[in-house]
C-alpha cells in the first residue's frame, strides 16, 4: 500500500476495476484459446497514467475478496497508487472482461462480466471526507456513473463536496449506453455531473449524443453556459477542439501513428495528458498537445494502460 508522508494527493478518482483477458489470437473471441491477463477500468487507466508521470494519485473502489481483487491491488502497488480507500468486499466478486485482438486498427470487441460486482456496490458510504479533502483535483468518468445508482450517487456527492472546497474537477463522459436504463437517463445524469466540473472532455460523437449539437463550438457552449471553465472535444484524426469560458478556442492537431494496435484506452491517455499538464500550470493548448501525444502512444500497444508513458518516456513537451 502506498502512502504519502504529508497525506496529500494530487489527484483522486473513483471507479470499478476488472481483470481483463486479452486474446493472443486475432479473430472470433470464442475461438481464442490463449489470453494475457491485465487490469482494466477507465478511471484506473487515468490513475496509472498520472502516477507514471510522478503525480500522487489516490483511487477509490471496491474489489472482491478473490484472486482478481488481489491481482488489482497488486497492480496498484506496482504503479505506486494510493489505495487506502479501496475496500475488500467479502460479499461480491471482482468483475472481469474478455477483449478480442484486432489487426486492422478497428475497435476490439469487449465482453463484460461485471453484473453484481463489488465495484458496482460503491456508494456514498465509500466517501471519506478527509481522504478526498487531501487531494487538490478530482477526476470522474461516466463509466463509474453508469455502473449502478449507488455509484452515481457517490460521484455526485463527491463532486459537490470537492467543488464546495474549491478543488478542481475534470470529467470524461466515457459513454457506456448498454449500462444505462435509457439514453435519456444517461444524458440527464451525465450532464448533471458535468455541471460540477471545471474541465469536460467528451469525444465528438459523445458530445452529439449528450447535447444534441453537431458542431464542436455548440457542444462546448452547452457546457460553458452551465459554468464549466473549459471544454475539450476529441475529434479523432483531427486531434481536439477546445473552447474556454474566456472565449479562447481552437484546434490542436493530432499526432498520427502508422500502426494502430489497440484503440481502447486512447481517451484515458488523452485525459492523463490534459489533466497532468493543467495541474502543472501549462496552457490549455499545451495540455491538449500532451493529451494527443499520450493518446497516440496508448494506441500502439496491446492493453488499456500498457502504452501510458513515464515522465522520462514522455520527454519534453
Amino acid at each position: 500500500m502506498t502512502t504519502h508522508q504529508n497525506g496529500t494527493l494530487d489527484v483522486v478518482t473513483i471507479g470499478e476495476a476488472m481483470a481483463m483477458f486479452v486474446a493472443r489470437e486475432a479473430g472470433d473471441l470464442a475461438a481464442a484459446e490463449t489470453f494475457i491477463k491485465r487490469a482494466a477500468g477507465a478511471e484506473l487507466n487515468v490513475a496509472i497514467g498520472l502516477a507514471r508521470l510522478g503525480l500522487k494519485v489516490g483511487w477509490v473502489s471496491r474489489v472482491g475478496d478473490d484472486t482478481f481483487g488481489r491481482f488489482i491491488c497488486h497492480q496498484l502497488d506496482k504503479e505506486g497508487i494510493d489505495h487506502r480507500q479501496v475496500s475488500i468486499d467479502k460479499r461480491y466478486p471482482t468483475g472481469f472482461q474478455l477483449k478480442s485482438k484486432v489487426e486492422d486498427g478497428s475497435d476490439p470487441l469487449v465482453e463484460y462480466f461485471r453484473k453484481g460486482s463489488a465495484g458496482s456496490h460503491l456508494s456514498v458510504d465509500d466517501f471519506d471526507h478527509d481522504y478526498f479533502g487531501s487531494a487538490r483535483h478530482l477526476h470522474l468518468s461516466g463509466v463509474a456513473a453508469a455502473v449502478s445508482d449507488s455509484s452515481l450517487e457517490l460521484l455526485k456527492h463527491t463532486a459537490k463536496e470537492m467543488r464546495a472546497r474549491g478543488k478542481s474537477i475534470s470529467f470524461d463522459p466515457n459513454l457506456r449506453p448498454v449500462l444505462w436504463r435509457s439514453e435519456d437517463d444517461m444524458r440527464k445524469q451525465l450532464n448533471q455531473l458535468a455541471e460540477y466540473a471545471d474541465w469536460v472532455l467528451p469525444g465528438e460523437n459523445e458530445g452529439v449524443i449528450l447535447t444534441g449539437h453537431r458542431q464542436p463550438e455548440a457542444i462546448a457552449d452547452f457546457y460553458l453556459d452551465k459554468g464549466v471553465k473549459a471544454v475539450v472535444i476529441k475529434t479523432g484524426c483531427d486531434g481536439a477542439w477546445f473552447k474556454t469560458a474566456e472565449g479562447e478556442k481552437g484546434q490542436v492537431e493530432a499526432i498520427l501513428v502508422d500502426n494502430v494496435v489497440d484503440t481502447v484506452g486512447a481517451g484515458d491517455g488523452f485525459a492523463v495528458g490534459v489533466i497532468s499538464a493543467l495541474l502543472e500550470g501549462k496552457t490549455l493548448p499545451q495540455a491538449i498537445r500532451r493529451g494527443n501525444k499520450i493518446g497516440s502512444l496508448a494506441i500502439q500497444v496491446i492493453g488499456d494502460s500498457e502504452g501510458l508513458p513515464t515522465r522520462q518516456q514522455l520527454g519534453d513537451d
